[in-house]
């Protein structure tokens, strides 16, 4: 008797988290598309709260070979469209379609689809010759763009960055950063939690001086 078929793909636990990310960052990219910004960097900021730890999620479980390969897959496809494609159609709608910053924008884009690719010929590479959990990264981790962003669009949204131009400058220097074969240290556990942390004292902090209507 034939085996049921399902769907294709894996649905466990340990994809939920990188699932959430991209459907945050496309109702993240919908709300830039409506002049949200606001709500489309808070959608952007969540999206990086998933990247930060699904993959401590996914290692709590034995997985197959298959399985590991489809999550260094799915979770770079989810962060091009959050860390890339989303900060790409922000910085365009708040610069009001700007052509310069559309051409940024998409260069930017360009520049996180190339990292996440060339990361992922890495990861599997590393997979194959150690089952050792990786410690640093080679260049800026997409997911940076996560907390500046958001950062720059409360010092514009309350007049104390007022030049619009600031948004494709902050796209230039990650877009580099991206691709500048530098190591970085990966944070532990412990250190994604006081990342966390600081990222909610910043932000509760910039919000008790200038107001809740930031929300």
């Amino acid at each position: 008797m034939e085996a049921k078929k399902k769907l294709l793909g894996y649905y466990d636990y340990t994809v939920v988290l990188t699932y959430c990310g991209m459907l945050l960052a496309f109702c993240g990219i919908l709300k830039a598309i409506g002049g949200r910004y606001g709500e489309s960097a808070l959608y952007l900021l969540l999206a990086g709260v998933c990247d930060m730890f699904d993959g401590a999620v996914a290692a709590t479980k034995e997985r197959t070979e298959p399985e590991k390969r489809f999550g260094i897959q799915i979770d770079s496809l989810s962060d091009l469209i959050s860390f890339g494609v989303l900060p790409g159609v922000f910085v365009y709608m708040i610069s009001d379609r700007n052509a310069l910053c559309g051409t940024i924008s998409a260069v930017f884009v360009l520049c996180a689809l190339i990292r996440l690719a060339y990361f992922n010929v890495l990861e599997e590479d590393r997979q194959q010759k150690t089952t050792g959990r990786r410690k640093s990264y080679l260049g800026v981790p997409v997911t940076t763009i996560a907390v500046f962003l958001p950062a720059l669009w409360l010092l514009y949204d309350h007049k104390l960055c007022k030049n619009i131009f600031f948004f494709p400058c902050l796209l230039c220097l990650m877009g580099a950063g991206y691709l500048l074969p530098v190591n970085i240290r990966k944070p532990g556990l412990p250190g994604k939690l006081g990342i966390l942390l600081l990222g909610i004292l910043e932000a509760l902090g910039m919000l008790f001086f200038m107001g809740w209507d930031a929300l």
